[in-house]
């Protein structure tokens, strides 16, 4: 959802500062251990569905548009597509990992 919100964020304003958010204290908040699993899958499938609708249309410009992170510089639209498939492949090889 954050990396979402970047990418949003960046197409629209001009290398803004994205704000850092401590995961670990979002997973301790009770929709996050308290909702149905199915619910967070639903909201992720139609975030995916959604940010994937605007991928597919980006011009090279805009995939070449940036944003700062504090932590690691600045980072372009078309690198942080890389970095957030390599996120997600590492979240499923966990899943996978725990569940056999």
């Amino acid at each position: 959802m954050n990396s979402f919100i970047r990418f949003k964020l960046a197409l629209t304003e001009e290398v803004p500062m994205i704000k850092p958010y401590r995961e670990e204290r979002w997973a301790e908040l009770p929709d996050t251990r308290q909702a149905p699993v199915a619910l967070s899958l639903a909201l992720l499938d139609a975030l995916h569905e959604r940010w994937a609708l605007l991928l597919r249309r980006l011009t090279d410009e805009e995939l070449a548009r940036e944003f700062r992170h504090p932590d690691s510089d600045i980072i372009r639209l078309d690198q942080n597509i890389g970095l957030y498939a390599w996120h997600g492949r590492h979240h499923l090889a966990h899943i996978r990992l725990i569940t056999g």
